[in-house]
This record gives C-alpha cells, sequence and structure tokens, in this order.
C-alpha cells in the first residue's frame, strides 16, 4: 500500500470529523467482540494507518496522528508509518498512553468519537474517567468512517460446523448446566457473552469467520430458562439447528441482540465481562438495569481442560511433532543441497506438512519465520513485498502452529544457517536455561499466573538480558491460539481470576532479541499437573508443568559449558521422550533427521 494512500485516507477522515464536528478519533485493534484477530469488515486501523500488526490503537485529530503499540511491534511500526503523517508512540513504562494524550492535549469541551461497536464497556470507563475533569465528550453512537470507507469488505458467510463427538468430553447442555450454577451464585438472571471463543466453546460449535481461530461471529444470552444464540441465520444449517435444541439453545439474528437486551426490566441483574462486551451492543439496554462486571465464567470453566482433552492435546502434539521431523529434514536437504529458500518458503512447507496430518485444519496464526534481524521482531511476518532469503550464516527463528480438531498447537524453534558465531550459541544457551528452569518449576496451586514469570527470567536477569513479551499465554482446545484467563508475564495484574490450575495448558516461551541482529525464542506447550509425591503436606498443594511439546530443539546450537548437569540432564530426557514418542509416526529421512537431532549431549 502505498504512503500517499495513507495520507488520502487520514485526510478524509479529517475532514468528516470536522463536517461532524468532532475533534478527535480514536480507532482501536477490535470488533464487537473484542477479539484479537479480526474479520475484515472490522480492520479499521489498518486501513486507515498501513500498520498490520495485531495490536494498535490510532488517533487523529486535526492536526495529529499517532499509532500507539508495543515493543513488540516497535521496529515494524516505524517503518510501515514513515511517510504517512503518523507518528509512533511507544507504549512503555513512564509514556503517556493514548488516553492519557488525548486528556492532556485536547481542550476543555473537546468531542471524541470512537466507534461504540468496537469499544468495551470497560475501555469506555477509562475514557469517562480521564476526560471528566476538562468535559471531554465522548461520542459513541455513529461509525464516521462508514463515511470515507467506501468498498468496506462484508462480513464473512461461512457455515458452523459441529466439533467432532470424538473430541468431546462434555456436552453443550452440561457446559450451559456448569454456567448456569454459576450464574445462579452470582444472583444474575441473564448471562451476556459476546467473546467469541467463548461461545463456541459453550455451544461445541466452530467457525471460520476469524483467521486462525476456529470461532462464528455471534452473542449469547444466557437465564435459568433458556438460552439464545444470535447469529446469521444464514450460517446455521438444520443439522445444526437440531443440535442447539438438543442443549436447549434457541437461534436468532445476529443483530438483534440489541432489542433482546431492550426487554431487560428493572427486576432482572445482567452478568457481563466488561472487557469482552462492546459498548454498541447494550446501546439498547434500559439505563435501570443493574449489572454485574466480572470475567464470564465459561472463560475459568474452559482455561481447565479435562484429563480426555489434554489427551486429545497429547496426540494433536504427536501428530504436528511428526509434520516438524518431515518439514526440518526437507528443509535442511533443500538448504545442503544449494537451494535458495525464502521466509515465505518456511511457511508453504509447514502448511503442506501439517496439512497431511489427520485432523488439520488451519494454521492457528500467521507463521514468524524472521532470518537474522527480522527475527529480532518478535511477531514479524514475512510478506510477498517484504521478506528475506536465507542467504549467508545467521539464525532463523520459526514460531508457527496448527488448528487440528484434537487440539490448537504453538511451537517456537530457531535453526542455524550456515555458520553460528559463539555469541549466538551464548544468547541461545541462555534462552534454553530459562526455558528449563520454568520447564521443571513448582508452584503452589492456585498460585497467580504472572508471579512464576521471574522463575523463567531469573537465569537471564543474572546476566542482565531480558525480553520485552510475556513469557506465557494460555493455549485453547481447538480454539483461540491465545486464550486466557491465565499469563504469565510480570508485567500483568494479578487478579483472582489468573491463578493457576491443573488442567490449563500454556505456552512456555523465553527469548532475546538483539535488534538489527538475531532473535532467539524457544516455546513449547506445557500443561498445569499436580504434583503427586510431594515431599511435604502442610504447605498445601503444588502443580508442576507437562511440556506436551514434541519436537528437537537444536544442540548445535548450544554452548554446552554453559549448561548446568541437572538442566542437560532435562535437556536429554525432552529429547529421549520426544524420540520415543514420534520414532514410530516418521520414516526414512525424517526418520533419520529425528534420531540425530535427540542424540544425548
Amino acid at each position: 500500500m502505498s504512503k500517499q494512500i495513507i495520507k488520502d485516507r487520514i485526510d478524509n477522515l479529517r475532514k468528516t470529523l470536522t463536517t461532524n464536528d468532532l475533534d478527535a478519533i480514536i480507532v482501536p485493534s477490535a470488533d464487537p467482540h473484542l477479539s484479537e484477530y479480526l474479520p475484515e469488515y472490522w480492520q479499521a486501523r489498518k486501513w486507515l494507518s498501513g500498520f498490520t500488526g495485531s495490536v494498535g490503537t490510532l488517533v487523529v485529530t486535526k492536526d495529529f496522528a499517532g499509532l500507539w503499540t508495543d515493543s513488540r511491534y516497535w521496529v515494524q511500526a516505524a517503518d510501515q508509518l514513515a511517510d504517512t503523517g503518523i507518528s509512533l508512540q511507544k507504549l512503555q513504562k513512564g509514556a503517556p498512553n493514548h488516553i492519557d494524550w488525548l486528556a492532556d492535549h485536547l481542550s476543555e469541551g473537546s468531542s471524541v468519537a470512537v466507534d461504540g461497536n468496537v469499544l468495551s464497556l470497560a475501555e469506555q470507563d477509562r475514557l469517562t474517567d480521564a476526560f471528566d475533569d476538562k468535559e471531554i465528550r465522548l461520542i459513541t453512537e455513529q461509525d464516521v468512517l462508514t463515511e470515507i470507507w467506501q468498498e468496506r469488505p462484508a462480513l464473512p458467510s461461512a457455515k458452523l460446523f459441529a466439533h467432532d463427538d470424538d473430541f468431546l468430553s462434555q456436552s453443550a447442555k452440561d457446559k450451559l448446566a456448569a454456567v448456569r450454577e454459576q450464574l445462579q451464585a452470582s444472583g444474575a438472571t441473564h448471562h451476556l457473552i459476546s467473546s467469541l471463543d467463548d461461545i463456541a466453546w459453550l455451544t461445541n460449535l466452530r467457525g471460520s469467520d476469524v483467521d486462525y481461530n476456529p470461532v462464528f461471529l455471534a452473542h449469547m444470552l444466557i437465564t435459568q430458562n433458556d438460552a439464545t444464540l444470535f447469529v446469521d441465520i444464514n450460517k446455521v444449517s438444520s443439522e445444526i439447528t437440531t443440535l442447539l435444541e438438543a442443549a436447549g439453545i434457541k437461534v436468532a439474528e445476529y443483530d438483534t441482540i440489541k432489542a433482546a437486551l431492550s426487554e431487560l426490566t428493572p427486576d432482572d441483574l445482567l452478568l457481563l465481562d466488561p472487557n469482552k462486551v462492546a459498548v454498541g451492543t447494550l446501546a439498547q439496554l434500559n439505563d435501570d438495569i443493574h449489572m454485574i462486571e466480572r470475567i464470564a465464567p465459561s472463560t475459568l470453566l474452559k482455561s481447565v481442560k479435562s484429563d480426555a482433552d489434554i489427551e486429545h492435546v497429547r496426540e494433536a502434539m504427536r501428530q504436528d511433532g511428526a509434520a516438524l521431523c518431515e518439514f526440518f529434514s526437507s528443509f535442511e536437504q533443500r538448504l545442503a543441497a544449494g537451494e535458495r529458500l525464502s521466509e515465505l518458503d518456511v511457511d508453504s512447507m509447514l502448511i503442506d506438512v501439517r496439512s497431511k496430518q489427520p485432523n488439520y485444519v488451519s494454521p492457528s496464526f500467521p507463521t514468524i519465520a524472521g532470518y537474522n534481524e527480522n527475527g529480532a521482531l518478535p511477531h514479524y511476518r514475512a510478506v510477498e513485498d517484504k521478506f528475506s532469503y536465507l542467504d549467508g550464516d545467521g539464525l532463523l527463528l520459526i514460531d508457527s502452529g496448527a488448528q487440528y480438531k484434537n487440539g490448537t498447537t504453538d511451537i517456537t524453534r530457531v535453526v542455524g544457517i550456515g555458520k553460528v558465531s559463539d555469541e549466538q550459541k551464548r544468547d541461545f544457551t541462555m534462552v534454553l536455561r530459562a526455558h528449563i528452569a520454568l520447564a521443571v518449576a513448582s508452584f503452589p496451586d492456585g498460585i497467580a499466573s504472572p508471579l512464576i514469570d521471574a522463575i523463567c527470567r531469573a537465569p537471564l536477569w543474572q546476566a542482565q538480558m531480558d525480553y520485552g513479551h510475556g513469557t506465557g499465554h494460555g493455549v485453547g482446545y481447538f480454539l483461540n491460539v491465545h486464550e486466557g484467563p491465565q499469563v504469565i508475564a510480570y508485567a500483568a495484574s494479578t487478579p483472582p481470576e489468573r491463578a493457576m490450575k491443573a488442567g490449563m495448558i500454556s505456552s512456555n516461551e523465553p527469548g532475546l532479541y538483539r535488534e538489527g541482529k538475531w532473535g532467539i525464542r524457544i516455546e513449547n506447550l506445557v500443561v498445569n499437573q499436580p504434583v503427586t509425591n510431594p515431599t511435604e503436606t502442610e504447605f498445601g498443594d503444588y502443580l508442576h508443568f507437562e511440556t506436551v511439546t514434541l519436537c528437537p530443539i537444536d544442540t548445535r546450537l548450544i554452548e554446552p559449558s554453559l549448561l548446568r548437569q541437572d538442566e542437560k540432564d532435562w535437556l536429554n530426557g525432552y529429547h529421549q521422550q520426544v524420540f520415543n514418542e514420534l520414532k514410530d509416526r516418521v520414516a526414512g529421512d525424517a526418520l533419520t533427521w529425528l534420531t540425530e537431532r535427540t542424540q544425548a549431549i
């Protein structure tokens, strides 16, 4: 996209602000469901700014345009925003966020627009609190972008499908009953859910409305006596209608949710998650309706996978591991034969080998294949008009994953190409030490997940090293690759819902990034498991991690002298497990590769 196109769009937006007597507009990265990955219809921030990262907030006034994003995207954003008239605003400690900036720079009585359909209730509260002193008005009733976005994409229309019974451990009817228990305990009469992963989990249905996440656009309203799914009825086949009826779920048109909420009376009490419900969805809710604002019960329930779910995930990991053996074997052979490969080739090769595995559906997120300096961008993505060839010497970081009907995978490995320097080996080994530190940790059952981040970072901190992203995120079960409520990141808050519980699946992904040089990240998925043979009992219950990802960690990149014996023992034990689990699933060159890469050090 040309920089002039972006300039023209911003100019047109400013004219629209003037026409509507507005002083500023906020364009977040969001949809009516506050999703991470968005249907094209809701990708307004990307359309206006040209910035393609998944996180960012654009602010435009009559004489300023700025985009706020975090450290994962600073280099990418600086490149994509150059010469557009939009300045990069770095989200970091001590710097104002977009709310603070607007509160400081706008005059009293100004008007700020933001489409209420993509503004969470919690974010609205933060904005109004910040604007109150200067009587800045927040306008949420109109989407002014419709006046300039003439060729806006249509909403997705793919059919819903059922998650196979073979991979379900609980019926939709039983899941609804568990939610209703929580509803009754809270005293609420109604529960509104807008988060797509919660709805997919509750209904045992899946869709393809959002790239990489098998979800569908919908809202859900639940009471003790009934439940209604608000969805484009054209997406619902007779078979799906029958399944929903069996679970006690009625179907209504997607855009009738607002009218349904308008029927609530002052005697009703509405439970909703203020971070996952948009202001626009509540536009017709009567002002005298009382609300309980807390995390949705389904978010907590789905974060704890059943034993049967976890066993299915283990099988998905074996399938994914076998596919990765095929990939790495072929990849290394093609390089050795002198073939010139690019970062884009990595993506296509991964999709090819994974798609041959049983129950494969799609990638679980855009593949990150970053060579040398591109690997130093944690969320880099190669595209047709900007990618690198794997020429010369260096490190290739590959972060990829897949959606299988029996599990969601996410893995990062680093490959050495040509000659690997001693400094690169040192960095890789330090990241491996951090990874192992968390992999072997035990911690109290119920501890706030952000607190255990320090365990992972300790080896890096000891060497005055660090990385800017979190260490771990929750992972869904044939659902979103990024799932709450747990998050392993010391900067995150510690509300009660972020407690670690047995059955949760998270990532373990420390990294190290040298801007302009290389990036290193080692990621496996882990399951919280109870410590079954505790040495002590009077100090309560403890959890530990079971590593379920199965793929060798390249020992050619390790400086063995930096590893303690117990760290070598963990790596050797992990590689023995990987070999045992995968040796009967691969053959020929892939088996040879697996055998070589799992040798003990």
